[in-house]
């Protein structure tokens, strides 16, 4: 992956600082940074659902550095932006069924954590914050494809969190002149994403049921839609965000490939790339969960110049060689 730079700048001597870099997009973002000559990448993680596996090909690496800490606490926050030039804030509780078991904890690490990641970059003057957005902000907005400035009500405490998110970058650009990012992500899926635990997302979860050779269950009757996205595609977004030259107030952009796949239709083509030929099991609708989900991804591209390369089906191809290569050494 990575095979070609997504930036002209030289970035040997700029300084990035990734919260949540032992997770799934984060750790991938550490490997491009690094790989194109990064002066320093700084991982901030607690390890909650971060893996030090991700990392593990980083710690010979001169330029990593590795900070074992929790973005709800302000001081580490502190510490860790110390010397930064830009952050990429990824390190978040994800999942809409997570959010609705425990609200509370979601709320402190996806809201107070996010807060204090806002007020620390703001004093350590960094020169571009980006943060993960959702596209659960979306709510039960009906149109199609999503448009940045048209959203509906919340579905779940974790949409909430991700939608008071982009308030505060509202506030901080409008009030201390602190301009951030915000990338709204649609189902970004690809190397290194857990497929297991109670809360993992759909792909990783039906590769591993298709090179286990099991039957995956679909929620619902399979014709729920989303934007699927390959992490590459997000990876690229979040270095053109971080080095935009010039900002003037808080954004707020879709990040997506710009098609639709339903989970019938994904199933359909993990099953034809692996050889499976078992049917899904249907089982009931999840609550919180959005029917369909499709991206305009035209302000991404004005905005920062956001092309994705990767198709849905690029980046299953890419995605099944590496489960089937890291399933079989049990390393996820």
């Amino acid at each position: 992956m990575y095979n070609k730079p997504y930036h002209t700048e030289n970035i040997s001597n700029a300084a990035f600082l990734v919260t949540g870099g032992a997770g799934f997009i984060g750790s991938n973002l550490v490997e491009y940074l690094l790989k194109y000559g990064a002066g320093k990448v700084r991982v901030l993680d607690n390890f909650s659902t971060g893996s030090r596996d991700n990392l593990q090909p980083f710690f010979d690496n001169p330029a990593f550095e590795l900070m074992e800490g929790d973005i709800r606490n302000l001081d580490t926050c502190r510490e860790a932006v110390a010397g930064i030039d830009y952050v990429s804030h990824q390190a978040a509780l994800g999942s809409v069924p997570r959010s609705i078991n425990d609200p509370v904890t979601s709320n402190d690490v996806n809201i107070t954590g996010h807060l204090n990641m806002l007020v620390a970059a703001r004093d350590a003057g960094i020169k571009r914050m980006v943060y993960a957005a959702s596209s659960s902000t979306y709510g039960d907005h009906p149109g199609l494809p999503k448009v940045e400035d048209q959203i509906g009500k919340p579905l779940s405490p974790y949409a909430i969190t991700k939608y008071v998110n982009e308030l505060y970058g509202d506030i901080f650009s409008r009030t201390y002149q602190f301009h951030t990012i915000g990338l709204r992500y649609f189902n970004v899926f690809g190397p290194r994403q857990n497929p297991r635990g109670p809360y993992a997302a759909v792909i990783p979860l039906f590769i591993e049921s298709a090179l286990k050779n099991e039957a995956p269950f679909i929620n619902g009757d399979g014709e729920t839609s989303r934007d699927f996205t390959f992490v590459e595609n997000a990876v690229q977004a979040n270095i053109k965000a971080m080095l935009l030259p010039q900002l003037d107030k808080h954004e707020v952009i879709n990040i997506a490939f710009g098609e639709r796949t339903t989970l019938n239709e994904l199933w359909a083509g993990i099953s034809a790339m692996t050889g499976v030929t078992l049917q899904a099991q249907h089982r009931d609708e999840r609550a919180g969960d959005v029917r369909h989900s499709l991206a305009n991804i035209g302000k991404a591209g004005n905005l920062i110049g956001y092309k994705p390369e990767f198709s849905v089906q690029d980046g299953l191809q890419l995605a099944v060689s590496w489960y089937a290569a890291n399933l079989q050494r049990s390393e996820i």
